[in-house]
C-alpha cells in the first residue's frame, strides 16, 4: 500500500505520516510549498521532520515539494475571503490526487483532527473532497491536540514543529465554518482550479 501524505511544518500531519507508516503503508511525502505567504524557516521545517521521521522509522518518507503561493494568490484575488482555507485545502488535495496517481499511490493520508481548525469541521471537511477519485485517510481525526502531541513528543518531531515561523500570511480574519457546496463550485470555476492543479502538478519536484 503506498500512500501519498500532505504535510506542512505543523504538528499534526508528520504523526499522521508516522501512524499510517507504522500500519505498513509506504508514505511518500508531498509539501505544498506556501511561499511568499510563508517564509523559508517553515520550508525548512518540512525538510527536517521528513529526516526525522525517517530516523525514528527507517522507512524512507521520499519528500516533494509543490509550489502552491501562485494558487493561494489567485484564491484571494477570485474568491470570497472568508473562503481562503478550505479552497487552498481543495487545491491542495486535488494537486495530490494528480501527483498520487503519477508516483503509484492509492491514497492521500491528511492530518485533519476533527473540528480543530475552520477548515476543518465536518461540513468543510466534506466539501473539500467533494469530487476525489481517490480515498483520504485521516488517522488522526478523532484525536485530541493533547493526544497528538503526545505521540509528535514520542517520535522527536514535535520540537522541530514549534519553531517559531511566520506561518500563512494569507489565512482570512473570518474564516468560513460551513461552505456552501454552490459557492465552492462557482470559486473552482472563478479560481480556475484545474489550471492551478495542473501548474503545481508539473511543477513539483523530488527535495529529499
Amino acid at each position: 500500500m503506498r500512500l501519498l501524505a500532505l504535510i506542512s511544518g505543523g504538528i499534526d500531519s508528520p504523526v499522521a505520516s508516522y501512524l499510517m507508516d507504522r500500519r505498513g503503508a509506504e508514505v511518500t511525502l508531498l509539501h505544498m510549498d506556501n511561499r511568499p505567504f510563508a517564509d523559508d524557516v517553515s520550508f525548512d521545517k518540512v525538510k527536517a521532520i521528513a529526516e526525522q521521521l525517517r530516523k525514528v522509522t527507517g522507512s524512507p518518507f521520499p519528500l516533494y515539494s509543490a509550489p502552491h503561493g501562485a494558487s493561494q494568490e489567485n484564491v484571494s484575488n477570485t474568491c470570497d475571503r472568508s473562503y481562503q482555507c478550505v479552497m487552498c485545502k481543495r487545491i491542495m488535495l486535488k494537486t495530490a490526487q494528480e501527483l498520487s496517481g503519477r508516483l503509484g499511490c492509492s491514497g492521500i493520508v491528511m492530518g485533519d483532527s476533527l473540528g480543530q481548525v475552520a477548515s476543518q469541521t465536518l461540513k468543510n471537511i466534506r466539501y473539500v473532497s467533494s469530487g476525489l477519485s481517490v480515498p483520504v485517510l485521516r488517522p488522526l481525526i478523532g484525536y485530541d491536540k493533547l493526544e497528538i502531541e503526545e505521540i509528535a513528543k514520542s517520535i522527536g518531531t514535535y520540537e522541530l514543529s514549534i519553531i517559531r515561523s511566520n506561518g500563512c500570511s494569507v489565512v482570512p480574519s473570518k474564516p468560513i465554518t460551513e461552505a456552501d457546496m454552490g459557492k465552492m463550485r462557482k470559486f473552482d470555476e472563478s479560481a480556475d482550479v484545474g489550471r492551478l492543479v495542473s501548474n503545481a502538478s508539473d511543477s513539483t519536484v523530488r527535495i529529499s
